[in-house]
């Protein structure tokens, strides 16, 4: 059953509860506050290892290996994968490592935002979370609802029902990882999170959106944290491009051009780029809300950022029609 949620509040009303449990512990990553633990210092770990020892060459799958550390930069984002643990969790930590420092430094930052797809429900604009705590097997974060009143208070949003947003893994994939970041740096007190679900909105919407955000993400308080895996390849996709190399070089190509246009902060190109290559990027709809938002605040000299990937996976390397893959990526965004 597909489900709509409206694109603004003038036909809704505020869906508050008090926790969203966590849905996916146990099946997509540890239920066990112990093991979660330290599966997520094992990967954290690995990250600090390889930056020290990054000499900035490619991977087998053709990605950068990057230095995951915003240095002294302040970290302003951050783009990660949203899979399984045991599939993106690796990838995903060179995203949360900065985050760590960031929050161990920038002690003006009080709030995160997220900015996950929907994959569940048909949204044809954009779902605030309704829940006061998000529950994960670490500890649970506490909602920003001074942010959320603010964002209601546009008349531009809608508000998820609680069954929605537990359903929705995208989002909950990254909980954990920011449960983590917050108790590694001691700050888990002083960090609020608020949930945004971005729908299959075209790019009008998208460009809107981004100029109702524009404020939010460039306040010093905020860090914006945007779920996206890459290309989805294979027969259970419906999308299997090849090229006249290694098919799995074909898809490190084709999500490395996406990705260039993301470190250039380009949403125009990047929304020609999807277009053209038709590329399963399912968090393509945040990624272009947030494009928009910091390129109208890099425009009008509000702020300007630099984004830069630093490190890309693919589940599995496809060399036959048929193999299967999704592709995995974490950037940064510090500010200039």
């Amino acid at each position: 059953v597909l489900v709509l949620l409206m694109g603004n509040n003038e036909s809704t009303s505020m869906n508050f509860y008090d926790i969203r449990k966590a849905q996916h512990a146990g099946s997509w990553y540890d239920g066990s506050s112990s093991q979660l633990n330290q599966t997520l210092d094992s990967f954290m770990k690995e990250v600090s290892v390889q930056s020290k020892n990054s000499t900035g060459a490619a991977s087998a799958a053709g990605a950068g290996a990057g230095a995951a550390s915003a240095g002294n930069a302040p970290l302003r984002g951050l783009v990660g994968p949203h899979a399984g643990y045991s599939y993106s969790g690796p990838t995903a930590a060179y995203a949360y490592v900065p985050l760590e420092e960031a929050l161990r430094k920038q002690t003006d930052v009080t709030t995160i935002l997220v900015l996950h797809p929907s994959h569940h429900v048909y949204l044809d604009g954009c779902a605030l979370s309704g829940a006061s705590k998000i529950e994960t097997p670490i500890g649970n974060l506490t909602v920003a609802s001074d942010l959320r009143e603010e964002l209601w208070g546009t008349k531009q949003f809608s508000m998820m029902a609680k069954e929605e947003d537990e359903d929705e893994h995208s989002g909950e994939m990254h909980y954990p990882y920011i449960a983590k970041a917050c108790l590694k740096a001691g700050v888990f007190d002083r960090i609020k999170v608020l949930p945004v679900m971005v729908g299959s909105i075209d790019n009008t919407k998208e460009l809107h959106f981004g100029s109702v955000l524009k404020d939010i993400v460039a306040r010093p308080s905020i860090i914006t944290i945007v779920s996206t895996d890459f290309c989805h390849w294979g027969s259970r996709f419906r999308f299997q491009p090849t090229g006249s190399n290694e098919i799995f070089e074909h898809i490190s190509e084709m999500d490395h051009a996406g990705m260039n246009h993301i470190e250039l902060q380009e949403p125009g190109a990047f929304a020609h780029y999807l277009k053209q290559t038709r590329n399963t990027i399912c968090g393509r709809h945040p990624l272009a809300v947030w494009l928009h938002a910091i390129r109208q605040n890099k425009d009008s000299g509000t702020e300007t950022l630099n984004v830069q990937f630093v490190r890309y996976a693919q589940s599995s390397q496809v060399k036959r029609m048929s193999d299967s893959s999704v592709s995995y990526a974490s950037a940064v965004a510090t500010k200039a």
